[in-house]
């Protein structure tokens, strides 16, 4: 059997998710507050709900994916009756305590809750390479999996309805912090005549090399041990000087690397320049005496 869906809300992600769906031949109804962004998926067999109240009375799985916590409010909230007794799916972008938040409303009016985070963007879903975490309610995400992933690979993170969250974000924060550093690298090279194209076709590689040695990283940082580094803070904080430096020179900002200069300089200062580069994370998350 097929599980009927809903889709709430059709911005450029919810229409990709409605339209997986509906590749996959499930019963799919969508709405969104404002009109006209369901054209294509109709036309591709999706049905158009007139209102909140239709759209979450027409299928099994409810799945959102609004604007913000706030609006999931705004729309669920008069519905949450109706809701009761239901399956619904977050996959609006919410950060961890508005996850918990929904999950104790959700409780609160019987429904069955499950938040996720989506790892692609709107292109991705249900191909290759998607992913999205989730948390919540075990039985909702067992009994729906196999729906689930028609968007992407699944991963199950517990009951706390804010894991799925903490972990889309910490990913993305690794994610954003990369873009920064090449958005640097292109303004030092652009006074060389450099396009930011060309810079991006050398990065992309170099880059992609380098996150290979993240695993070993992650594992000295748990082991709480730098005595042993494969490079140095001293090693890096002279590198990040010379980086400084040169970045001054070519007139860019130090937005970015200035915030690593701080991190190292900090791990210096209070005597730790033989210990591994790693143990900049000690100045991020000190760990309890």
């Amino acid at each position: 059997m097929t599980t009927s869906v809903t889709v709430l809300g059709l911005g450029a992600m919810g229409q990709a998710l409605a339209a997986a769906f509906v590749r996959a031949g499930h019963p799919t109804t969508v709405w969104n507050r404002s009109a006209g962004r369901d054209t294509e998926l109709v036309a591709a067999g999706a049905k158009s709900a007139q209102g909140v109240v239709e759209a979450v009375t027409a299928s099994d799985l409810v799945v959102a994916c609004l604007l913000d916590h706030s609006s999931v409010h705004e729309v669920l909230d008069p519905v949450a009756d109706i809701l009761a007794g239901r399956a619904l799916v977050n996959l609006t972008s919410t950060e961890p305590r508005g996850s918990r938040e929904l999950a104790e409303w959700a409780a609160t009016h019987g429904i069955d809750f499950l938040d996720g985070g989506i790892m692609a963007v709107p292109p991705m879903i249900g191909r290759p390479g998607s992913s999205v975490l989730y948390s919540g309610s075990r039985e909702l995400f067992d009994n729906n999996r196999a729906t689930l992933e028609l968007l992407g690979s699944t991963e199950y993170f517990g009951a706390d309805a804010g894991q799925a969250a903490l972990v889309d974000f910490a990913l993305l924060a690794g994610m954003y912090a990369m873009f920064a550093g090449f958005y640097h690298g292109a303004a030092m090279v652009r006074t060389i005549g450099m396009s930011a194209e060309e810079f991006g076709q050398r990065a992309s590689g170099w880059i992609a090399a380098m996150t290979g040695s993240l695993p070993r990283a992650g594992a000295t940082i748990d082991s709480g041990d730098y005595s042993k580094p494969f490079q140095p803070l001293d090693f890096t904080k002279a590198a990040v000087d010379a980086i400084v430096s040169a970045s001054r020179d070519a007139g860019v900002d130090l937005d970015i690397v200035g915030a690593i200069k701080n991190l190292v300089d900090r791990q210096v200062a209070d005597g730790y320049g033989a210990d591994s580069s790693e143990r900049m994370f000690e100045s991020l998350n000190p760990r309890a005496a």
